[in-house]
């Protein structure tokens, strides 16, 4: 409409085109009620008594003009002070033939002018303003004139006439001034508008091109803003404007829900959940939105494997200063007791206790030299050696390797789904640490469980990005624990280092993969290694 208005010559924008309107809806009511009038008092009308069928006949005609000018006003290249001068001269013909029809100024019918006249004058740019009073007072005073000669008026209505005129003159003066005032009023509003919509845009603009993934939920648990990164974390088919948040993810909802049950509302539950692609773990962080109870909440969702990867660098230099200090202070002194109590459990003077406490200070050495050998190997890794090949082909020969070391039955270790015609890049032997431990941990979890350990490939629906699971059915990872497996030195058995999950995830990362735990449906665990993306792969 704002173009519309510029064509139109218009400096008042669209609150001038609302007084427009007003007279426009002024001019389709008055034929009707005019001639309402003139039912009403017959058989003496009060007015339309002189010519009653050109009374109606200008009743039926004002009518179809104010349509007409209605019609006009759509019209995109038409001038609006041109167009004004029409809705100028349709009102003071209508009604000064209304007035003659009535026998003239005599029949009041002249104040009817004052509406038009102050409204298109109100309008009108400088002195066009006192162009339409002229016109109207023109229009009574031929009409006046008409009736005088037709002998329905008489010359003492011509001082009526003359007064009537000076009336719209004033109006059509007052309304200059008050012209300006709205043009600089109209002025003003339409650059606020013009500012507010820029803000908006703006606002918008940076709301979705945030490398931040950041979303608005309201009292009800529904979507009302989300950029597009928060979109493609939680999955851009269930996850939009007017969604539930149940329906795009169950476990965020569950973490807003512990969140706002939270009497201190701390600000996030340092819990996190999987991305929909299933290639990354999330943390939210939750802050509320005004003093509402309860407020709209503004999540930001922080990808975790981002920020494993940046500190990937400053673990690595920090494990290779105490893997030094380990090498010289730790494991000569760790190799001298281990092999002290070996000779010492070999010999024959020793009873079955103190045999047995020989063999714990045997084990619990051995296992400080595992810990030690396992920050070693962190901290003198290679650089990845990154070969593309097949995943089904390499999944079957590490099941054959490892079912011949360990010892395990084939059957305990079933490849459910090899994922067909699967090519990964990535360091083979890193691959095969990453896999081995994963593995050797569920055999160890999985305990007398019927079921096997399951081994499957495939993508990931969303991004196409190739995986490897490994599944089990034991007790699975308590809940205290599920957040933290992947730190060092964290583990549930008392008898682990703490050491294989995190050297895992840290080969993992090193390769451009994720890896991911999450609880199996009915018990047990499931570890995802998400593979890089294939469309990132280089030559």
């Amino acid at each position: 409409m704002g173009a519309q208005d510029e064509d139109r010559g218009s400096t008042l924008g669209d609150l001038g085109w609302r007084i427009v309107g007003l007279l426009n809806l002024y001019r389709l009511l008055l034929p009707p009620v005019l001639f309402a009038i003139y039912r009403f008092t017959l058989p003496q009308p009060t007015i339309g008594s002189e010519h009653p069928r050109l009374f109606f006949t200008i009743c039926v005609l004002y009518f179809l003009a104010g349509l007409a000018l209605v019609l006009a006003q759509r019209l995109p290249r038409l001038p609006g002070q041109v167009l004004l001068l029409a809705h100028a001269l349709v009102d003071a013909v209508a009604i000064g033939l209304l007035l003659y029809a009535s026998g003239g100024v005599a029949s009041g019918l002249g104040i009817l002018l004052v509406v038009p006249v102050g409204s298109v004058a109100l309008l009108a740019e400088g002195r066009r303003s006192l162009l339409v009073a002229a016109v109207a007072v023109v229009a009574v005073l031929v009409q006046q004139a008409f009736s005088q000669l037709t002998g329905a008026g008489a010359t003492a209505d011509y001082p009526a006439a003359g007064v009537l005129g000076v009336v719209l003159f004033l109006v059509a003066l007052v309304s200059w001034p008050l012209t300006a005032r709205l043009q600089e009023s109209a002025a003003l509003v339409q650059k606020r508008e013009v500012d507010l919509a820029n803000l908006a845009e703006l606002s918008q603009y940076i709301v979705q091109h945030l490398r931040e993934s950041l979303l608005v939920v309201d009292h009800e648990d529904r979507i009302r803003l989300i950029n597009e990164s928060a979109a493609q974390i939680l999955g851009d088919r269930h996850a939009y404007p007017g969604a539930l948040l149940g329906e795009a993810s169950p476990r965020l909802l569950y973490l807003l829900s512990t969140w706002r049950q939270s009497g201190e509302r701390p600000k996030d539950t340092g819990a996190t959940f999987v991305a929909s692609s299933g290639a990354s773990e999330v943390l939210p962080h939750f802050a509320p939105l005004g003093n509402e109870s309860p407020p709209p909440v503004i999540i930001f969702l922080e990808d975790t494997t981002e920020i494993a990867s940046r500190l990937q660098q400053l673990k690595l230099a920090s494990l290779g200063r105490l893997s030094a200090s380990i090498a010289h202070e730790i494991r000569n002194p760790v190799g001298a007791m281990s092999h002290a109590a070996q000779l010492l459990g070999e010999s024959d003077r020793l009873d079955e206790e103190e045999r047995r406490l020989a063999e714990i200070i045997h084990a619990n050495a051995v296992r400080v030299s595992e810990i030690i050998a396992n920050v070693q190997s962190m901290s003198r890794r290679e650089p990845v050696k990154a070969e593309q090949f097949s995943l089904a082909a390499w999944l079957h020969e590490f099941r054959t390797e490892f079912c011949a070391t360990l010892p395990c039955p084939e059957h305990l270790v079933a490849i459910v789904d090899a994922g067909g015609d699967i090519d990964v890049r990535c360091d083979r032997s890193q691959l095969r640490q990453i896999a081995w431990n994963l593995v050797h941990n569920a055999v160890k979890h999985n305990g007398d469980a019927p079921l096997p350990i399951e081994l499957r490939a495939g993508r990931l629906a969303p991004t196409q990005r190739p995986f490897l699971e490994v599944a089990d059915r034991g007790p699975g990872i308590p809940a205290a624990l599920a957040e933290r497996i992947f730190e060092p030195f964290v583990t549930g058995d008392a008898r682990g280092t703490g050491l294989g999950l995190y050297l895992a995830r840290e080969l993992a990362q090193a390769n451009g993969a994720t890896l991911i735990h999450e609880a199996r449906p009915g018990g047990g665990s499931v570890f995802r290694l998400v593979f890089s993306d294939p469309l990132r792969w280089r030559a």
